[in-house]
């Protein structure tokens, strides 16, 4: 398992398409989680990465943040609308653990609000979930060839190129 800096560091490729293509959509990603019956659920929502690491927050009480409690096993796919992914397309999984750190959330709250205008100063967060990752891919469309890029946790990126 890697933290976001630790994964970007030995899978820059992956982690490059993944950083431009949360960013190209204001941070939506589709999170896939486990729901109680073992149905997988896929919900739409924004990522934030701060101090290091990705963070999954959200408004308390929601069906995905009770999964990830239940099972801390998720994914995320960046989000596209572009068929041909002339842009790149990436997804990432592992766990998430739960950090009950308010210090922190008052931090993440802070420049959050400085990035976004969405203030959460001062409230208290009853989840937070700092993400790890043990596997990654993404696809990269250009100059007629399909490049495939994958990561598994302990080993290196390893590209396979489609003509």
């Amino acid at each position: 398992m890697a933290s976001w800096t630790e994964f970007a560091a030995v899978a820059p490729r992956i982690a490059e398409v993944f950083g431009r293509r949360h960013a190209a959509t204001g941070a939506l990603c589709m999170l896939a989680t486990l729901r109680p019956d073992g149905f997988p659920r896929i919900s739409p929502m924004e990522p934030q990465f701060f101090e290091g690491e990705l963070w999954i927050g959200g408004m308390p009480g929601t069906a995905k943040f009770r999964d990830l409690l239940a099972d801390p096993r998720y994914s995320l796919h960046t989000a596209t609308v572009d068929t041909q992914v002339s842009d790149g397309d990436a997804k990432i999984w592992g766990t998430v653990e739960d950090v009950a750190d308010p210090d922190l959330h008052q931090r993440y709250a802070a420049d959050l609000y400085a990035r976004t205008g969405l203030d959460l100063r001062g409230r208290a967060f009853p989840y937070f979930f700092r993400a790890d990752v043990v596997g990654a891919a993404s696809v990269w469309v250009g100059e007629g060839h399909l490049d495939i890029t994958t990561w598994r946790a302990g080993g290196a990126e390893r590209v396979v190129r489609k003509h």
